[in-house]
């Protein structure tokens, strides 16, 4: 039989870093799955080098509930691990590795449930997705978003199993990730008064970002109990690469806007430009060719799934928890729930205290309530009770 340690000691011995391939391990649950005689759909990207996978055990008819989960992990580079990152390490009812906990133990159990559910009679199907990129901000996962808005057949349901101690989450924020080019004048630096200091520009405008999220704070009437409730404005990276003796005529500044689904982002994003042209326009009097352009990297939708839901009562039996709770970091649930129309909630084994860090670590105990859990589903899937 099975078992989910097993499984998940083969998904921790791929290195699946998100700037490397997943492909054999995407390859290693196709093989596993059809060994159970279960079909797979593998959406590979454009250089065929990382793919989504996705299935459906039982009836072919819409409904049912989807688990859902990303193959990457984050880099161990520069971390002082003691256990051998992509090794599965058991020790003092702890499992060690990079992404057992973010998010590879809820994957194996997703795995185990798949092909458990494969030797039963379904009355409602269970369907699994497991995305590529997520760590880099949703990005793999939107092939698979479109193939289900195409899809005849739709799951009624998804479970997102990030990190959450299998507690019933229903919101997070979305993000909008943006590159703001700064344009200044190149120069010898013994001159530096004679030319705009790209640098200089690149500086007042991230006093501009900061200004925007103490008054975002400011702002802020609500009464919501999460722990940072309003939107925030982060300043992640400043980059210039020019000598020192150089004036610096190009800087990039690099930074995200989170959300909730309340708030939209590129309105923010807009008064922020307004306020960066009026520094534009004020450079331009003494110095030519200055500018600051913006360019949205990546972005992501806020998950705010209502508590009153189906999807929420059904994941709450499943747990045995009356609670709901919000995540403060993204996931592809807002994607599932916005673009897909599938109602969603986050619910997995671990927590993220444990998840980007040296010696990640997932309790044995919170293995065996995830396994619990979606043994609990199988049953609610033959009795048809979803």
């Amino acid at each position: 039989m099975l078992t989910v340690e097993e499984v998940l000691e083969q998904l921790v011995g791929f290195d699946t870093t998100s700037r490397h391939s997943n492909l054999a391990l995407i390859e290693y649950v196709v093989d596993l799955f059809s060994q159970n005689g279960i079909q797979s759909t593998v959406l590979e990207n454009e250089d065929k080098t990382k793919a989504n996978l996705y299935a459906s055990i039982g009836p072919a008819i819409s409904g049912g509930v989807m688990l859902s989960g990303h193959t990457d992990v984050v880099p161990v580079d520069d971390q002082p691990w003691t256990v051998p990152p992509f090794t599965l390490t058991k020790n003092n009812n702890r499992f060690y590795g990079r992404g057992t906990t973010d998010m590879k133990g809820f994957v194996a159990c997703a795995i185990v449930a798949a092909v458990k559910a494969s030797q039963l009679s379904l009355q409602q199907p269970l369907h699994v997705a497991f995305s590529y990129d997520e760590e880099i901000g949703c990005v793999g996962v939107h092939s698979l978003i479109k193939m289900l808005k195409q899809a005849p057949l739709k799951p009624a349901m998804c479970i997102v199993g990030e990190p959450t101690l299998l507690k019933v989450a229903t919101k997070h924020k979305g993000k909008t990730a943006v590159v703001a080019y700064c344009t200044g004048n190149e120069g010898h630096s013994a001159l530096a008064p004679n030319y705009q200091n790209a640098i200089h520009l690149a500086s007042d405008l991230v006093s501009i970002l900061r200004d925007t999220q103490t008054r975002i704070a400011k702002d802020y009437r609500g009464n919501d109990k999460d722990d940072i409730p309003y939107t925030t404005v982060h300043v992640g990276r400043v980059i210039s690469t020019q000598a020192l003796n150089i004036v610096p005529s190009l800087c990039e500044v690099h930074f995200e806007i989170r959300h909730p689904e309340s708030d939209v982002p590129l309105r923010i994003l807009e008064d922020i430009k307004s306020a960066a042209q009026k520094l534009v326009q004020t450079a331009s009097k003494r110095f030519d060719d200055i500018s600051i352009q913006f360019d949205i990297t990546n972005a992501y939708p806020a998950l705010d799934t209502p508590v009153s839901s189906d999807v929420v009562r059904f994941v709450q039996s499943l747990v045995d928890e009356t609670q709901t709770g919000f995540v403060a970091f993204g996931t592809e649930g807002g994607l599932f729930s916005q673009a897909a129309a599938i109602p969603t909630v986050i619910c997995g084994p671990g927590s993220m205290n444990q998840g980007h860090k040296p010696d990640e670590y997932l309790e044995t105990s919170q293995l065996q309530l995830c396994e619990h859990m979606l043994d609990r589903l199988i049953e609610r899937l033959v009795t048809s009770e979803t």
